[in-house]
């Protein structure tokens, strides 16, 4: 990431007038042409952009959370906007976006105890919305409360004078007055509403909706930060905050704001979502955005967070997408969802921080690093915490360098390297030898170190302990990540070791996948088995030797008479740095080249262009449908879908092994969309169903229009019958 002093932030200022693709702030610079890139996606073309919510993925360290607070702190004093964010992680029982929220002049809400109570029962909710709301609360703690009495009792409850707060309500529960049923009736059908309703004002969760100062925020200021940190994620105070503070943006905040445009943030949104209950109020935010003048950003790690639930279908909502660095993995998911194409999605995984593949509408895909100044970076920080441990690190050696210091020089400029050598050697380095340019050494040159955990992977593997090597390979995956870096050769090269594992596991489609994997990341890897010589298991498996060959010393030349004296060796204080890096480091490899056959070299482009979805867009019988293909483990999640058509009547799909789904039209609701999963062995391999719509001419008895497809693995849907080609469903 790129900062800038604060004395100098206006040469961000030129950026603005200088890009031509899109109007608004400046957020940074584009990689590939070196041009800058802004953007205000409310301020963009709605025939290209129709829609201006944005979803931020990336992992731990990219940048992802620091460009979305810069990009709304921007909005705000350049143009006015608004913003509300959900934030539910932090540092030091704070949340990310507290420090930013101050500066801007606006006001951080931490429900709880000795905190904000938000009111469930204010007159500014309209009675339909106070009756919704406090629902909502009692089904986050005690669904089975709600029966159709209950209900009743409740609407009663809220008509009684007390019920301008939640314990007023609770009152009006226990102590009811006669209505159009007697005052004894009502108590009793009361009872289990009044009970879950007192989790909030006696029980475990009191104080986040009750108390005298109970009220809701004020709606002029230009940012609100709603800190969930000091919630407990396993209860259901988070459910029950989204619920109200979902209604009071619908009902409150959005029609009094006189901001120009408004923005509601989700800061790690994987929690919010995976709540059926919040994750349907963000979808329907998501939809009505538009006419609402709001744009929701969702701030998340990764999509697999979400699972394979439907909450994934909001990331396609999404208009504007930032991808920081994700594993291989990770970014093959997010680039198949997204339709990113594929150098965009080898690029994810060498991004460095502040760096992200921006996708914006339907076309426009550019690799951006974020700028920004020393005000911004100070505002944005999230890693107090890390320095603290690394100053307390450097408190507790106060042997070690300082910090700053650079190839092993002290301040005094005296060489600290060579004491270092002396203790981890016990060897004697006398300061005053000479140090010319001679290439001799005054001790025994190490062994190459070995990494052995490849080795011992592929051996579990070939005695059928699959388990134990999957196990010991991700380890040392991980290890390897943490050590070198997500894109390091020594991080791929486990990639390589899995992708034996698979082979040898009897799961050929994966180890294809893997070596895809490395081949989209752009690393010129050559494939080698090799026995170490140590071994003297003659049965055991080749094993890859994750070193470089040692090339073969020369011999030294025998001394002369005038050379047979002996001398004092001269030393290098710059080879003793070589020596402790190559002690510190395990050298990655490559493996020995082998040939491929034919097939296999097939199976390699397939697997190159794999994206694990597709979908083709249909016409049939005059209804609009969509056929769609998801890639899961073991299995293919085939989706015919409508979208509400209302010719649709009759929806059918068949595939392999018996596996059909079909929904009829009911009571003049549409049919639902059928779904089906069918059980693959080759993961490389094209799934053939047949897809049947009854729609204007169909009646109720008769065979309905249907179409037989290939869906490829490569995003490509063909006509089984024809061998044509099938528009896709992401272009229409």
């Amino acid at each position: 990431m790129i900062r800038l002093p604060s004395t100098h932030a206006a040469v961000t200022a030129p950026l603005v007038a200088s890009n031509q693709a899109f109007p608004g702030i400046p957020v940074g610079r584009s990689l590939l042409d070196g041009r800058p890139f802004h953007l205000s996606p409310v301020m963009t073309d709605p025939a290209f952009l129709p829609a201006t919510n944005s979803l931020a993925l990336g992992g731990l360290g990219s940048g992802k959370s620091t460009t979305a607070k810069i990009r709304q702190r921007r909005e705000i004093l350049d143009h006015g906007h608004q913003a509300v964010v959900i934030d539910s992680f932090g540092e030091d029982t704070s949340g990310e976006w507290a420090l930013l929220t101050h500066d801007l002049g606006g006001q951080v809400i931490k429900p709880g105890p000795g905190g904000f109570a938000l009111n469930p029962c204010s007159e500014l909710f309209p009675p339909q919305v106070r009756e919704q709301l406090v629902r909502s609360l009692i089904a986050a703690v005690e669904p089975a409360a709600l029966t159709p009495q209950a209900a009743h009792a409740l609407q009663h409850a809220l008509t009684h004078p007390k019920a301008t707060s939640l314990s007023g309500l609770v009152d009006a529960l226990v102590l009811p007055e006669a209505g159009r049923w007697p005052a004894e009736r009502l108590t009793e059908w009361g009872e289990g509403v009044a009970i879950a309703l007192s989790r909030y004002t006696e029980g475990s969760l009191l104080g986040l909706f009750d108390g005298q100062d109970a009220s809701l925020p004020p709606t002029d200021l230009p940012i609100i930060s709603f800190d969930f940190t000091g919630l407990d994620r396993n209860s259901p105070a988070i459910p029950a905050m989204m619920a109200a503070v979902a209604c009071w943006v619908e009902q409150v905040w959005l029609p009094q704001s006189t901001a120009v445009h408004r923005h509601l943030v989700l800061e790690e949104a994987w929690q919010i979502l995976l709540s059926p209950a919040t994750a349907g109020l963000i979808q329907r935010q998501l939809k009505n955005s538009r006419k609402a003048n709001l744009s929701l950003d969702v701030v998340m790690h990764t999509l697999s967070d979400l699972g394979d639930g439907p909450a994934q279908d909001l990331a396609r909502l999404c208009e504007v997408v930032h991808i920081g660095r994700l594993n291989p993995e990770e970014a093959a998911l997010v680039g198949a969802l997204l339709g990113l194409p594929a150098w965009a999605i080898a690029r994810i995984p060498t991004l460095g921080q502040g760096e992200a593949v921006w996708k914006v509408g339907p076309d426009y895909v550019d690799v951006v690093r974020t700028v920004i100044t020393e005000e911004e970076a100070r505002l944005t920080d999230t890693s107090t915490r890390r320095r603290k441990a690394q100053q307390a690190l450097i408190v507790e050696e106060p042997d070690a360098p300082a910090v700053g210091d650079t190839g092993g020089v002290a301040e005094d400029g005296d060489d600290v390297l060579p004491e270092f050598l002396e203790q981890q050697f016990g060897t004697a380095v006398d300061e005053d030898d000479d140090v010319p340019g001679d290439t001799e050494w005054d001790w025994e040159m190490p062994p190459n170190v070995l990494d052995v955990r490849h080795q011992d992977v592929v051996r579990a593997a070939a005695e059928g302990r699959c388990n134990e090597a999957a196990q010991l390979a991700a380890i040392g995956e991980r290890e390897d990540i943490t050590a070198h870096g997500i894109n390091s050769d020594e991080a791929v090269s486990w990639l390589v070791t899995r992708a034996r594992v698979a082979e040898l596991c009897g799961n050929p489609a994966q180890a294809v996948q893997l070596r895809a994997t490395v081949a989209r990341m752009g690393k010129d890897v050559e494939w080698f088995e090799k026995t170490p010589d140590h071994s003297t298991d003659h049965t055991a498996p080749a094993a890859p030797a994750w070193h470089p060959p040692v090339p073969e010393s020369a011999p030294a030349p025998a001394p002369s008479s005038e050379t047979a004296a002996p001398s004092k060796p001269q030393r290098h204080t710059g080879r003793y740095v070589a020596t402790v890096a190559a002690l510190a480091l395990v050298v990655a490899g490559v493996w020995k080249g082998v040939e491929l056959q034919q097939d296999h070299q097939a199976r390699e482009q397939t697997a190159a262009a794999y994206t694990g979805r597709s979908g083709a867009a249909l016409t049939i019988d005059g209804v609009r449908a969509d056929v769609v293909a998801q890639w899961s483990s073991g299995y293919v999640v085939v989706e015919l879908r409508s979208y509400f058509d209302r010719n649709a009547k009759y929806l059918r799909i068949d595939g392999d092994h018996g596996t059909t789904a079909s929904s009829h039209q009911e009571s003049g609701w549409y049919p639902k969309d059928p779904q089906i999963k069918v059980p693959f062995e080759d993961r490389l391999a094209d799934v053939t169903v047949r897809v049947a719509v009854g729609g204007k001419t169909w009646k109720e008895g008769e065979r309905a229009q249907s179409r037989t497809l290939r869906l490829s693995p490569t995003g490509v849907v063909y006509d089984a019958d024809s061998g044509q080609r099938l528009p896709s469903d992401l272009d229409s």
